[in-house]
């Protein structure tokens, strides 16, 4: 396997019943994307091979970004859509401090409840973020990750609940944000482009996209 990921863009096609039920539901577009990894990786094989994933829809697109150490599109439905891979090492190569760069990503901001004294030793529930809280979790994250944030547009987006959980199942509330960003530790930021931000990342979240920002 690569040491440095590569990236799927895979164009869907809306004709695809496999597409159209992976839209449908979160879980089974999971399990779709790990069709293109290898077998045999053990008990946790997303993270064996770093795969993170984001969906990019448009009024008239739908586009499946796959991200992982390895990727096989061959192994997709029939017809899932139209599939060009890249490597990453270029774009990791050209990471420097004080690069400014344009990103996006999707999220899914979260903290645990605090409990009170009496429930020492029990842990709290997650508790999705919103507004102001998720930009300033966002804000904390990417300074973590290298990211000095000039500019963040978050976009609300639908909240992610497997179709098969009932109406008390876990959701995950998923914000896109865009913006513009200065590089302030590469290697702080290769590695959160390799593993990812926050939770959620089987439902879609954590995949961080970097590209040069335009000269002013």
């Amino acid at each position: 396997m690569n040491d440095e990921p590569v990236i799927a863009r895979i164009r869907l096609n809306p004709h695809s019943r496999d597409v159209q039920r992976d839209l449908r539901d979160a879980t089974e577009m999971h399990r779709t994307v790990m069709r293109m990894v290898p077998d045999d990786l053990g008990e946790s094989p997303r993270n064996q091979v770093g795969l993170l994933y984001r969906l990019d829809e448009t009024d008239t697109t739908s586009t499946l970004l796959v991200q992982a150490n390895h990727l096989d599109p061959a192994q997709l439905p029939s017809g899932y859509g139209q599939a060009d891979i890249k490597s990453l090492t270029p774009m990791f190569t050209a990471l420097r401090k004080g690069l400014a760069v344009r990103y996006r990503i999707t999220l899914n901001p979260a903290k645990r409840e605090r409990l009170s004294l009496e429930a020492k030793g029990k842990r709290g529930r997650i508790v999705p973020l919103s507004g102001a809280d998720a930009d300033q979790w966002w804000l904390r994250r990417a300074a973590d990750a290298g990211l000095q944030i000039h500019v963040l547009n978050p976009t609300n987006m639908p909240p992610i609940r497997p179709r098969r959980q009932n109406l008390d199942g876990m959701r995950h509330s998923l914000i896109r944000y865009d913006g513009t960003a200065t590089v302030t530790d590469p290697d702080a930021l290769h590695e959160a482009v390799r593993t990812g931000i926050g939770r959620g990342k089987p439902y879609g979240a954590g995949l961080l996209s970097l590209a040069p920002a335009p000269a002013a």
